[in-house]
């Protein structure tokens, strides 16, 4: 399907639209793999480096706090320092970053690295998704976003199958050098073949002569100390019993004064905010930004619970566990470019509502499962939940981006990714809390009448062996089981209850118009 260049578009004369948008996924493919390609690694590396099981999961938390330091500042480094510019110097931090994780001698300096790592990769995807939006004119928002979806929506799902692999197989530093020559790669074809836009070169230049591509200092000290504690409060909550311990409380309270006088600095103390603030009046924008958020709970949390539900409960191993989800992966695949098409043909807010619904409809569809659930049936469940978010996704892209202000698909981009990651972040933070708290409420609950003094539970006890401690331990083994069982279908159950409650914000979403800035021009 051949397309007309526009006059702003980000590839090179010559090159296909769909060519860089396919150069601009393997990065962000790189990258959304690194964040769950190493959560089952930790006890190898933790072995490896001489460190305990609570240190190491620094190893994630200082990659996504760097992670969520930078990509609000993106939209603002992209349009004061040159978007191909800057993206490249993303991927080669990255890069360079992921090499030494690889060859990190001590946990003190893999923690050094992946913090480097994680600030290369918060610049990827908005800047992506920028050069996306000025590669493609409206019309094809829809396929632009549905080849870039694939790599934000395959990555995590299977990253732990294939770190899992890798580690067994080889070494867990082999989990940051794959990242290497991916990497190398990436910044040889965006060399090549992607350029800034023509709008965007002259509004850097405008910003350079207007006097406002000075450095907002204080707008990045309040999101490092702002992003930062949010999210070592969200990582480390249900590990430190949330605010029962001092230190979330006290990282709480530096997360909401830092976000605050963010707010304050950027809305009212200077002319070039880094983070573009103001924006959010576009209610198009805003309501994008919120079910963005819920792609990110969502995806991730269903990501990281399915997998864990069938290792802990069902007795499968990392590789049966990874194939759950693989089907689904192919589904998502083969779904993308399907949903591409629907959106130019569908209305977008009735695509997002019947993709919430599926959705919802596969979450309600995992709480009629037990402990002995066939391996087709939670293939299909995958599958179904894999159909439904693409013709929630795409359309959602296609809306934010199409009537915003000219020049403004930086700032933009840094927004939508900055929900995305806080969903995923807040996503598994409330799904392992509330995991954990059922599991004790229904431990509690079936145990409650498991004494001498009632009768069913005695005669119980006396058909199979008697008070015997043996007899006891099983017992209470199988209560755990059914206890965590009934937990995570009220995890699953809740995730359902909230895609049907976010269907009435995409009523709130505007048809999207055409801009003057996307004439065609051969």
């Amino acid at each position: 399907m051949a397309i007309k260049r526009t006059i702003n578009s980000a590839a090179k004369p010559g090159v296909s639209p769909y060519v860089v948008a396919l150069v601009v996924s393997m990065a962000t493919f790189m990258e959304v793999l690194d964040t769950s390609i190493a959560n089952v690694s930790l006890r190898h590396i933790a072995g490896n480096l001489g460190a305990g099981q609570d240190e190491s999961t620094w190893v994630l938390t200082s990659y996504l706090v760097a992670n969520a330091i930078i990509i609000p500042i993106s939209g603002w480094m992209s349009s004061t320092f040159g978007r191909k510019r800057f993206y490249m110097s993303c991927v080669a931090l990255f890069t360079i970053s992921s090499l030494f994780c690889g060859l990190a001698p001590s946990l003190g300096m893999l923690l050094f690295f992946r913090v480097m790592q994680g600030a290369g990769g918060g610049g990827l995807a908005p800047s992506e998704q920028s050069i996306l939006a000025d590669t493609f004119p409206p019309e094809y928002y829809g396929i632009a976003f549905a080849i870039w979806g694939v790599a934000v929506v395959v990555a995590p799902a299977i990253g732990p199958t294939l770190g899992g692999w890798i580690t067994d197989n080889f070494s867990w530093r082999w989990i940051f050098f794959i990242n290497v020559p991916v990497g190398c790669l990436s910044m040889f074809l965006t060399y090549h073949l992607v350029q800034d836009s023509p709008g965007q070169v002259e509004k850097m230049h405008q910003r350079r002569k207007s006097g406002l591509a000075k450095v907002d200092y204080m707008g990045f000290v309040w999101t490092i100390i702002g992003f930062g504690a949010l999210q070592i409060v969200l990582d480390k909550g249900q590990e430190d019993d949330w605010f029962g311990s001092p230190f979330i409380c006290a990282f709480m309270a530096i997360a909401v004064i830092g976000i605050v006088l963010l707010v304050v600095w950027e809305t009212c103390m200077v002319d070039d905010p880094m983070v573009d603030i103001p924006l959010l009046a576009n209610p198009n924008l805003s309501s994008s930004m919120v079910l963005q958020f819920v792609v990110g709970f969502i995806l991730t949390a269903t990501t990281v619970l399915l997998p864990q539900y069938v290792q802990e409960l069902l007795g499968y191993n990392a590789t049966n566990a990874g194939l759950i989800l693989m089907p689904g992966g192919f589904v998502l695949m083969l779904m993308m470019p399907i949903a591409g098409k629907l959106v130019t043909r569908v209305p977008p807010q009735l695509l997002m509502a019947f993709g919430l619904i599926m959705t919802s409809g596969s979450m309600f569809y995992l709480t009629g499962f037990n402990t002995l659930v066939s391996f087709d049936h939670l293939v299909w469940v995958r599958v179904i939940q894999c159909i439904g978010l693409p013709l929630f996704f795409i359309p959602l892209n296609t809306i934010a981006y199409g009537n915003l202000p000219p020049g403004k698909n930086n700032n933009a981009s840094a927004m939508m990714a900055l929900m995305r990651n806080l969903g995923g972040s807040i996503g598994i933070s409330i799904a392992f809390t509330l995991l954990t708290r059922r599991t004790q409420l229904h431990q509690e609950r079936l145990s409650a009448n498991a004494t001498h003094f009632y009768q069913p539970f005695v005669h119980f006890m006396n058909l199979t062996g008697g008070f015997t401690r043996e007899n006891i331990t099983r017992f209470y083994g199988s209560v755990q089981l059914q206890a965590t069982m009934l937990a995570y279908l009220d995890v699953f159950k809740v995730m359902g209850i909230g895609c049907l409650l976010v269907v009435g914000l995409i009523a709130l979403m505007r048809p999207v118009k055409r801009k003057p800035g996307d004439i065609m021009a051969h």
